[in-house]
């Protein structure tokens, strides 16, 4: 009877020993921390209220930069949709993950959409161990090619073994249909489609908010989250906005609220040879920042909602954009070109967890991101070998790194890789070429420290260094193995 007693004392404490061995293993062991990544479409980077520059309310974006890390010098590499989502998910460079130029009918042929053998961002964080979701517009994929001359077709369901690891979806290619926004969700077919009478970033907020809820299982529950937001607005149409927002700006005058001093209220397309254009529709501009104080409004609903869940402190919440919007600075608007209004775009990283806040002047790239945030979640061996982006995440801990000299400018098309734009920016410079069809080639080079609204284009003043641009340009493409 004794012995017994004994053995089932010695069991019991046995027992106790592995319950505290397990505990202390938890506990030397931190808890992965969470991802949401948001990016808005067509928010450039003088829209963070905090900065002073448009006349725009964003509470809770100023307070994820004043609590996080603000890279002041980020840029959107080819200033368009589907190339930036590209380098993101992929790491790498236009031609070498194959999206030049946005995913339509016209361009699938020359195979302009994210294959499914890349191994992409989500990819590499789902074999880590995280639950992936992606909610919004994804605009990666081609949609059935349609003969030259005839209509292009934009959208397209994406299926699963597309979707790279992503098991939530609430997505859609591309649409512009802000107020009445549709989507196909994780277990839909394309004849499946959901039409929503909301705003959609309204809509998709609600839509986070159940997945952070996990009520019906949207996401594992024993694995951290990774979450990618992709909001369409401020993309145009810009007037599709609720009214509480677009009534701030009632009765103000565009020409007050246009405030940069390169905004020209006529039309003026001098800096491409032969581009007609479209008229600048520069009275919108009022309803580009109700879009962007709408915005704000409803990623302030999605954290107040991980703070209710107690998920916010444990959460790396990341707000960029695809690229900017010109607003009518040089006559132009909307995107796809070299200039600041166009290339510039919010980055900000919140995790008061582990890094501390402050403005960071990094010249960080699109396929930087990747790594980068890869590096902080704690996975920097799992990048693959054949991402391009480096890894900057000792600059969360100002730890020194190799800081780039120079960030790409990249646009062209899937027919003609080897025309268009090239160029590069760095800390003091802005240089592009534009070479049209016929090869001819036109410069503009802007000293960004003296004149850092783009007034000039100094090309021809300084012959040495418009040599050394071309230069540095040169080996910069050939480094790229770019046809250009």
């Amino acid at each position: 009877m004794i012995i017994k007693r004994f053995v089932i004392l010695l069991i019991a404490f046995l027992g106790l020993l592995s319950c505290k061995s397990e505990a202390s293993k938890k506990i030397e062991e931190p808890e992965r921390p969470n991802l949401l990544f948001i990016f808005a479409d067509q928010y450039r980077k003088a829209s963070l209220g905090f900065l002073n520059e448009d006349p725009v309310h964003t509470p809770n974006i100023d307070k994820l930069a004043k609590e996080g890390v603000f890279f002041n010098r980020a840029v959107s590499n080819h200033p368009l949709c589907s190339p930036y989502r590209a380098m993101l998910m992929t790491g790498k460079y236009p031609l070498s993950n194959g999206v030049v130029e946005n995913c339509n009918s016209a361009n699938t042929p020359y195979g302009n959409f994210l294959s499914k053998e890349e191994v992409c961002f989500s990819d590499v964080l789902v074999s880590s161990g995280y639950s992936a979701g992606y909610v919004g517009k994804w605009h990666l994929d081609g949609p059935p090619a349609t003969p030259p001359g005839t209509k292009r077709v934009w959208d397209t369901w994406c299926p699963p073994e597309n979707r790279h690891g992503f098991s939530f979806w609430y997505a859609y290619g591309t649409h512009n249909r802000h107020n009445t926004p549709y989507y196909w969700d994780t277990n839909g077919s394309a004849k499946d489609t959901i039409f929503v009478n909301q705003w959609s970033s309204e809509h998709e907020a609600d839509v986070i908010m159940k997945y952070i809820d996990n009520a019906k299982t949207q996401r594992e529950n024993d694995k951290p989250f990774a979450l990618f937001w992709s909001i369409n607005p401020p993309h145009t149409p810009f007037g599709q906005v609720p009214e509480k927002y677009s009534k701030r700006y009632k009765g103000m005058d565009y020409k007050t609220l246009l405030n940069r001093p390169n905004v020209e209220f006529t039309d003026n397309y001098s800096w491409k040879k032969g581009d007609k254009g479209v008229a600048a529709r520069l009275d919108q501009a009022p309803e580009y920042f109700a879009c962007v104080d709408g915005v704000d409004d409803q990623i302030g609903r999605v954290i107040e909602h991980l703070k209710e869940e107690g998920l916010y402190e444990n959460t790396i919440i990341v707000f960029s954009a695809d690229h900017g919007e010109m607003l009518g600075s040089h006559g132009l608007m909307h995107k796809n070109v070299w200039f600041r209004e166009a290339m510039d775009i919010p980055l900000i990283v919140h995790y008061p967890k582990s890094i501390i806040a402050k403005t960071d002047d990094l010249l960080l790239s699109v396929p930087d991101y990747m790594p980068t945030i890869l590096g902080l979640l704690g996975l920097g061996d799992k990048i693959p070998d054949d991402v391009e982006g480096k890894n900057y995440s000792d600059v969360f801990f100002d730890k020194p790194v190799e800081r780039p000299t120079k960030q790409l400018y990249f646009g062209t098309k899937p027919s003609n890789p080897d025309k268009g734009a090239r160029g590069f920016r760095n800390y003091n410079y802005t240089f592009s070429v534009f070479k049209d069809d016929n090869g001819d080639k036109f410069y503009y080079l802007f000293n960004d420290r003296e004149d850092p609204y783009q007034l000039k284009n100094c090309w021809g003043e300084n012959p040495a260094l418009d040599q050394k641009m071309e230069e540095e340009l040169a080996a910069l493409l050939k480094s790229m193995n770019d046809p250009w």
